[in-house]
């Protein structure tokens, strides 16, 4: 205990390349194909113990619905009760360990994840999630492993920030976990977001009951079960599932509730607030509420942008992953003179673009979440194609009798406040609309103004002054804003990822700024050699 130790400098996980022929694609290949031959029984994790209620669910593949993964059991407002009473029992151990200890499990999933785990939370990430190689790699190894070490380094940071002390007394801060337990609610698209909302308050002291989205149980069981390998102590992270509603209402209502970790929809975020204002005197503390919501991601390019260039950044930003990124460009604002060299480029891609199982390495674009997702894409695109000032640049299509296929679906419309230049759609759609050369202060006006989100955009222009200007008018029209690139792919350390507006509380995952969120700080004041005497000198009198 006599020593000061420190967290090893964190370095972002190299990205392996699953060329034909490597080592990692032959162990990733018969990692899924194992996986593949087996079903699993989900359970709920509640303390010690795996509860199996008998209420269960299907776990399917997106891409092949005859695909049976497992089944999931289903709790209820019993089983959060339950889940509660473990985190707030467990707190007090986990709460005191020393924060190396705490580190050192944290640290040690990570390098379990750079090893022998990759494959299987790869392999369930493209089975659960429909997620190719690549962007299986780069979500549940890669940003999930630098998750995991660099908010160690950022949490070390974070505990030697001091004050100041005068001579006769020491000053300290005590970065104390929350009172109360977290409740982290993570979404299907990230592997990386569902194991960094759960593991960033439990990493500051806090314990957690964890809600993962449905249509991602399957993964959320491997993540508990690395976090387990890695020792993480009974009840620290406690992973219930079941209806929304009930959970939410049972865990919101509990005064001991002292924080809430979510990313999601904007529609749910604003229920869930709702629900802590109604509630807000029945809390021991104000809970922090932290989100990040939904995105309406923009794309602009200046008469000056290499056209090559935004074709590359739209075709890689609005259909990767099926474009089911809440960073995900899906409007763009391109000029006239600079349209049809980046709609010829756009569709000579695409048209190479495969669509089909993830499962074959040459297939770009994968299968949809759900089956309530896919309808939803399906009516946006069947919507905007009645739409007199629309046209089809590209695709248009979809086919849900094997898995939920849409094709990437190109609109240019002549509207710039049509229905997809504004709605989140969330799927593989990006809208164009085409401004006049000679438009464009009108057009930074336009970028800003026509959706409530604020998450990501990218500006495209070879100008400098031209960058400067849009810098400057899009200054609050994104929380992650990228120039000369595509508005994706936030890294850990590098790019703190969040935004503000309707998308969220701008709590930026992957920097200390996130971590902060989950402790509060008390300020200590030791005197070393206190006064004997009330009396100040000023109050003695001049001599007469």
């Amino acid at each position: 205990m006599n020593s000061r130790s420190f967290v090893p400098a964190p370095v972002n996980e190299p990205i392996l390349s699953y060329a034909p022929g490597s080592p990692e694609r032959a162990k990733f290949f018969a990692r899924l194909n194992e996986m593949k031959s087996k079903k699993v029984d989900v359970p709920l994790y509640i303390g010690a113990e795996e509860i199996r209620t008998g209420k269960k669910i299907d776990l399917r593949s997106p891409y092949d619905h005859e695909q049976l993964l497992g089944k999931a059991h289903q709790g209820g407002a019993l089983e959060v009760r339950r889940a509660i009473t473990a985190a707030l029992k467990a707190r007090k151990d986990w709460s005191r360990m020393p924060f190396s200890a705490r580190a050192a499990i944290f640290l040690k999933a990570a390098d379990l994840l750079a090893g022998d785990w990759r494959w299987t939370l790869n392999a369930a990430t493209m089975l659960c999630q429909s997620k190719n190689l690549y962007q299986a790699e780069i979500d549940s190894a890669c940003e999930l492993i630098d998750f995991l070490r660099f908010n160690a380094h950022f949490a070390e940071g974070i505990y030697a920030a001091q004050p100041n002390s005068s001579r006769g007394m020491w000053n300290r801060l005590e970065y104390r976990p929350l009172e109360g337990f977290v409740f982290a609610v993570t979404p299907f698209n990230f592997t990386a977001i569902a194991g960094n909302l759960p593991t960033a308050p439990a990493l500051m002291g806090n314990t957690v009951v964890w809600k993962p989205a449905t249509s991602a149980l399957y993964t959320a069981h491997f993540l508990m079960k690395l976090f387990q390998e890695a020792g993480l102590p009974p009840g620290v992270i406690n992973l219930v599932s079941g209806p929304a509603a009930e959970i939410s209402d049972a865990i919101l209502a509990h005064p001991d509730l002292a924080g809430v970790h979510f990313t999601g929809s904007t529609g749910v975020f604003h229920a869930l607030w709702k629900t802590v204002g109604a509630n807000i005197a029945r809390y021991k503390t104000y809970p922090r509420l932290v989100g990040e919501t939904g995105g309406k991601d923009f794309v602009l390019a200046h008469a000056s942008a290499d056209p090559e260039a935004v074709a590359t950044a739209l075709v890689r930003g609005a259909f990767e992953y099926q474009g089911q990124k809440c960073s995900a460009a899906s409007r763009a604002y391109v000029p006239a003179g600079l349209w049809p060299q980046v709609r010829k480029s756009m569709k000579g891609m695409l048209a190479a673009v495969e669509v089909g199982t993830p499962e074959d390495p040459g297939n770009f674009v994968n299968a949809i979440i759900d089956r309530r997702a896919y309808e939803g894409i399906v009516r946006y695109i069947d919507a905007a194609k009645k739409v007199k000032g629309n046209k089809i640049v590209f695709g248009g299509t979809y086919d849900s009798s094997k898995g939920y296929f849409v094709t990437p679906t190109v609109i240019e419309s002549s509207d710039p406040k049509s229905l997809t230049m504004c709605e989140e759609v969330f799927g593989p759609v990006l809208t164009v609309h085409v401004y006049p050369d000679n438009k464009w202060k009108e057009t930074l006006a336009l970028v800003d103004s026509t959706s409530p989100y604020a998450l990501t955009g990218s500006v495209f222009a070879r100008d400098r002054h031209v960058v400067l200007e849009a810098e400057r008018a899009l200054v609050n029209a994104a929380g992650n804003f990228y120039i000369n690139d595509k508005p994706t792919g936030a890294v850990v350390g590098q790019q703190p990822f969040g935004g503000a507006r309707a998308s969220g509380t701008n709590d930026k995952a992957g920097s200390y700024l996130n971590l902060l969120r989950w402790v509060s700080p008390r300020t200590i004041k030791e005197t070393f050699d206190p006064p004997k005497d009330f009396r100040y000198p000023f109050l003695a009198r001049d001599a007469a």
